[in-house]
């Protein structure tokens, strides 16, 4: 047990989605963070002068030189597994961005090996801390909504050209690992196979680039997913709707059928009564600049990390339970029937 331990952190990655865990890494009881690195010197030399910590541009020398407990990583998909196995290689437990991977053996090898280190290895899927998401999951835990006989997910976003463009890594297959689906959809579909709670067992899906010259992955993406029981969850994801709007993530059950955004949830119950429930901010810390469908749940996920290190609870969302929607993400690309994604 370390109820009162007080651990050295560090971020590799000062991109967009970094301040998300500077912010709360910062507004934490238990947490000192002592370092960041970024392999782009400018923006690395900026952030650590901003937050008062030492900046470094090879994460190994910072392993090296630091004696980190944790560290997160907020790096282009396609390092999240080989910088979190090399923090493993040092006994540093890892907190990571999404996707764990862009391929499902990198993803299982890297948690193989924290288990074998009796290392803990979270990723992040903030959004199902949102209010909506847990009043949910608490109504299909009870039983009070039966069984979940089907779902569907659908997101219509918006990413123009210059997004693509304006990066060296998104947009990428050998980087990114994809589009839509591994960067936007991966949100609701995690969620929905989350409530749905079952094994994933077939993945059928049409991937398309529609609308995009600078980049080759898929801007649309339509598909099913069938589970080990005999539930269906039908996905369609696209961004080329100039807007981002409200997800929908919606599920047909025994006892009655939900409506869930990221802003709130309708239930309906078979014998006519409802239950509605809206998102509610956390107050661990505020959030600034971040991306309106990032939601303020980082700090919720980050804070349950570390009370798990600090042996109070469980990991939630531990790197092992999160492969059952690596699985399906990746299953996604190989089977696409168009055969977008090149061999």
């Amino acid at each position: 047990m370390n109820i009162n331990k007080i651990f050295k952190v560090a971020v590799i990655g000062c991109g967009s989605i970094s301040p998300m865990h500077l912010e709360a890494i910062e507004a934490l009881e238990n947490t000192n963070l002592v370092a960041v690195c970024d392999n782009k010197p400018d923006i690395c030399r900026r952030t650590a002068e901003k937050y008062g910590v030492k900046g470094y541009t090879d994460h190994i020398e910072m392993f090296k030189k630091e004696k980190l407990d944790a560290v997160h990583i907020c790096l282009p998909h396609y390092l999240h597994t080989a910088v979190a196995i090399d923090a493993f290689n040092y006994g540093i437990n890892v907190l990571s961005e999404k996707p764990m991977s862009i391929n499902y053996e990198d993803a299982e090898n890297a948690v193989n090996i924290a288990a074998e280190k009796g290392l803990q290895y979270g990723i992040i899927f903030q959004c199902r801390y949102n209010t909506p998401s847990q009043f949910l999951k608490e109504r299909l835990n009870s039983g009070k909504l039966g069984k979940v006989l089907s779902g569907r997910v659908v997101l219509t976003w918006y990413r123009p050209d210059d997004y693509y463009g304006s990066s060296d890594w998104k947009g990428t297959w050998d980087k990114e690992g994809g589009g839509v689906i591994i960067d936007q959809a991966i949100h609701s579909i995690d969620m929905a196979n989350w409530f749905i709670g079952g094994k994933p067992v077939e993945v059928q899906s049409t991937l398309h680039n529609r609308n995009h010259k600078n980049m080759m992955v898929e801007d649309s993406a339509e598909g099913l997913i069938k589970y080990e029981d005999g539930t269906l969850l039908a996905f369609y994801a696209m961004n080329n709707y100039k807007t981002d709007d409200d997800i929908e993530i919606r599920l047909f059950c025994e006892k009655g059928s939900v409506r869930l955004s990221y802003g709130d949830v309708l239930i309906m119950y078979n014998d006519g009564t409802r239950e509605y429930e809206v998102n509610k901010p956390q107050e661990i810390v505020s959030y600034t600049g971040g991306k309106s469908y990032w939601g303020t749940q980082h700090a919720v996920q980050i804070d349950r990390f570390y009370r798990a290190l600090r042996g109070i609870l469980p990991l939630e969302l531990s790197a092992e339970e999160v492969l059952s929607t690596q699985k399906i993400i990746c299953d996604i690309y190989k089977n696409d029937d168009m055969k977008l994604k090149p061999v």
